[in-house]
């Protein structure tokens, strides 16, 4: 039987091949290629968000773009919760990679929240992880932290940079 540890580390280093196209219904100068990436199950899809409009956008024209949403099978995604979660609600059993659709038009404001910049995903994401540390260990593990601990474990995740963080997830599980 495996530890826990390897469990979590298996997790914490999993990855979703995922492949992302540009709605059909979006106006473009040419066609727009897919775009695929590997995406860490812990992060948030607004961290790969620049990565994935920067592909985009060379095919677009500026005033055709407003604010950019994913949505999975006419489902639309929610940047609040982590790409993991979000697999496995909608497609753990589909066949890799995991089809992603890119809009830039059209957000749909009943399904989803806006997510006006990366401050607002940090704020979510430490709220996040104070509501588990509180669960858990009775807050002990992030009041212990100081403000640099807490910048140096988002800067991780942001960075996909696991080596900054295991220091402070070890301590949360």
């Amino acid at each position: 039987m495996a530890d826990d540890k390897d469990v979590l580390r298996d997790v914490w280093y999993g990855r979703i091949p995922t492949c992302f196209t540009l709605n059909q219904d979006e106006v473009t100068e040419r066609e727009a290629e897919p775009y695929y990436l590997l995406l860490p199950r812990v992060s948030y899809l607004t961290l790969v968000t620049d990565k994935v409009k920067k592909h985009f956008l060379k095919v677009m024209k500026a005033e055709d773009v407003e604010e950019m949403w994913f949505e999975y099978e006419g489902t639309p995604l929610k940047w609040h919760y982590p790409i993991g979660v979000l697999f496995d609600l909608h497609a753990s059993n589909t066949i890799l990679p995991w089809s992603i659709t890119v809009h830039f038009k059209n957000f749909p404001d009943r399904d989803l929240l806006h997510c006006p910049s990366n401050s607002v995903i940090e704020a979510h994401f430490m709220s996040s992880i104070k509501e588990a540390d509180a669960l858990k260990h009775k807050s002990q593990v992030v009041n212990d932290m100081q403000k640099k601990d807490h910048k140096q474990l988002w800067m991780g995740l942001q960075n996909d940079n696991h080596t900054f963080t295991n220091q402070y997830i070890d301590k949360l599980m």
